[in-house]
C-alpha cells in the first residue's frame, strides 16, 4: 500500500572506460617525473591543479563522502532548528497563542 507513494530513484550512471588503463597512465608518469629528476626533461611549472584534491584522496573517510555526495549538516542549521523549536515550545506552554 505505501509502496505505492513512493518513488523509486532511478540507477546512477556510473561510466566505465574500456580502452582506458590507469596502470600505464601511472606507469607514464612516473617515467616522466623520472626523467625530470635526471635533467633529461626541463622542470614542470607548478600548477594549482596538481594538488587539489590531494588530501582528500588520502584520507578514506573524506573520499567515502566525496563518493557518496551527501553533505554533511551544518551546525548553524541544527542551532537554529533548536532555537525555533524552542521558541515554539516556549508560546504553546504559556499560552500566548
Amino acid at each position: 500500500m505505501f509502496g505505492m507513494f513512493k518513488m523509486q530513484k532511478p540507477r546512477r550512471f556510473n561510466h566505465q572506460c574500456i580502452y582506458y588503463d590507469e596502470r600505464k597512465e601511472r606507469l607514464n608518469k612516473m617515467i616522466e617525473d623520472a626523467h625530470r629528476e635526471m635533467g633529461l626533461l626541463p622542470p614542470k611549472e607548478f600548477k594549482p591543479e596538481d594538488i587539489r584534491g590531494k588530501f582528500v584522496e588520502g584520507t578514506t573517510h573524506l573520499k567515502r563522502r566525496k563518493e557518496s555526495s551527501r553533505k554533511p549538516v551544518q551546525v548553524g542549521v541544527i542551532v537554529a532548528a533548536i532555537i525555533v523549536l524552542g521558541f515554539l515550545w516556549y508560546v504553546i506552554t504559556n499560552g500566548l497563542i
